[in-house]
């Protein structure tokens, strides 16, 4: 029977320390497993000051940590995020320090379509709730842009597809950024294409686009990733330059879309909607050309028959100058005519106008009253006996007629005399002398007679001509004709009856 409480007697099984078994199962997981492809959900995921990632890989019966490395999470192409399914290439591994297996995560892949289309329309959530694909943000495209700048690949058949299309609707100064449209830098580039258009200034060396393209050809969820990538995105948001997006096909939506100003299903109907069709422009415009010209003509056409109607009844301009201008003669020579009578006709107003003399008319008054008190005196003797009263009251009033005469006497003097002032005014401002003041003169002939026409001279007469400021004597060199015909000179004014003086012509 077996001894239970015996001694174990030692074998030929080796001895390792903690830290030496550790080391052994590290090497022999890494040997055995270099380079592994895991398939699992993300979860737990954390980001340390370090900079590094760490998450767990989970599927419905396990767990496995994984560990993403500083300088390596920028070169993945995916965020990590809670509950993304994802394919992890990397090698394995343990950790000493808790006695576990891990992945160093090297690449990330999403796992199946489904994946992407569940993080593809988160982000589009996202970014939709920022604004960034409202309507108010898209601008209008430009009619006729001068320079048309185009982000594609330079060597795939979309780049060959636009500029073909653009020779043969419009041909346009073309610039091409050329980036790659698929894989990990793709996202990058497609930025820095976009910001580096933006960044062209106006009229300097390299034109400035006046629209942007970014074109890609068609393919799976996956080749078209880099156009859903949120950087991308926001620079197409960002873009101060319209932009049209022509990712895909027809069928392909890609986040850069939506963000864009006007989404093109190809790139050959991008290029149809950055340029209108020349040959259609010329046509309208020729069209237009027509329009106007047929305006025009119709235009003068009526212009010019309804000047000639106008004209029609305007009548001729040269015998209506000529009507006025004999109208014109004529009323000079009235004028003229009205002159002379104007002067005449006053003279003989002031000739008739003249005033007696002041003297003369109280020493008739005088008279009157000498008379009148005679007269009086003799009443007095006969009625003296029996009308002593009467004649009392009728001395008074001749004593009031003897003092009312006085008085009157005198502003009959003064208004006389007021009288005889503006008459002489009015005398002078008609004289002959106030004319030759103003540059006139007065010709006379021999027998000073006034010469009022140059038919009234004759070659040798002598004649006086007066000026304002004296009178000088002249000879006529060449007549207007013939013997000097005799001026009778106007009439004599007839004087009033009761006055005094002679006023002769004025002339």
């Amino acid at each position: 029977m077996e001894n239970l409480d015996a001694p174990v007697a030692p074998g030929n099984v080796p001895e390792f320390s903690v830290s030496e078994l550790s080391f052994a199962l590290k090497r022999e997981i890494e040997t055995a497993f270099p380079r592994v492809r895991v398939r699992g959900e993300i979860s737990q995921p954390s980001f340390p000051r370090s900079g590094h990632c760490y998450f767990r890989l989970k599927d419905e019966n396990a767990v496995i940590d994984g560990v993403a490395w500083k300088g390596t999470i920028p070169r993945l192409g995916i965020k990590i995020e809670e509950g993304l399914e994802v394919i992890a290439t990397g090698k394995l591994t343990t950790y000493a320090g808790s006695s576990r297996y891990q992945i160093i995560v090297e690449r990330l892949e999403l796992a199946g379509e489904g994946a992407l289309l569940k993080l593809l329309e988160d982000r589009r959530k996202k970014l939709q709730a920022e604004g960034l694909f409202d309507p108010e943000r898209k601008r209008a495209l430009p009619f006729l842009p001068e320079v048309v700048g185009v982000v594609t690949s330079p060597s795939g058949a979309v780049i060959r597809d636009i500029l073909h299309r653009l020779a043969d609707r419009f041909p346009r100064h073309v610039l091409v950024w050329p980036v790659a449209v698929q894989g990990e830098k793709a996202a990058a580039e497609v930025v820095a294409a976009i910001a580096g258009f933006n960044r062209l200034e106006v009229g300097g060396k390299v034109p400035r686009p006046d629209v942007l393209i970014v074109a890609r050809g068609g393919g799976s969820l996956e080749d078209l990733w880099a156009f859903n990538e949120e950087i991308v995105v926001r620079a197409a948001a960002a873009s101060d330059i319209p932009l049209i997006s022509a990712v895909g096909h027809e069928t392909d939506t890609t986040l850069i879309d939506f963000a864009s100003d006007r989404r093109a299903p190809t790139p050959s109907a991008a290029a149809e909607m950055a340029v209108p069709v020349r040959a259609d422009l010329l046509t309208e415009t020729l069209d237009y050309a027509k329009r106007l010209a047929g305006g025009m003509t119709r235009l003068l056409r009526e212009s010019t028959m309804e000047l000639a109607g106008l004209a029609r009844g305007l009548g001729d301009p040269r015998r209506l100058i000529e009507e006025r201008q004999q109208r014109l003669d004529v009323s000079g020579e009235r004028l003229a005519l009205a002159t002379r009578q104007l002067v005449e006709r006053h003279a003989n107003a002031l000739a008739a106008a003249r005033l007696a003399s002041p003297l003369r008319v109280i020493e008739a008054k005088q008279q009157l009253l000498i008379g009148e008190a005679r007269a009086l005196d003799g009443a007095m003797k006969r009625f003296k006996s029996d009308a002593l009263q009467k004649y009392d009251r009728a001395f008074d009033r001749l004593e009031q007629f003897g003092d009312r005469l006085k008085r009157h006497s005198t502003d009959l003097l003064v208004h006389s005399q007021r009288q005889v002032d503006q008459a002489a005014k009015l005398l002078e401002s008609y004289s002959f002398h106030s004319v030759l003041t103003r540059g006139f003169a007065l010709v006379r002939d021999q027998d000073s007679q006034p010469v009022l026409a140059a038919a009234g001279t004759s070659t040798g007469q002598t004649i006086s001509i007066e000026f304002a400021d004296g009178r000088i004597g002249a000879r006529v060199t060449e007549g207007a004709g013939g013997a000097p015909k005799p001026v009778t000179p106007p009439a004599p004014p007839r004087r009033r009856e009761g006055g005094s003086g002679n006023q002769g012509s004025l002339l």
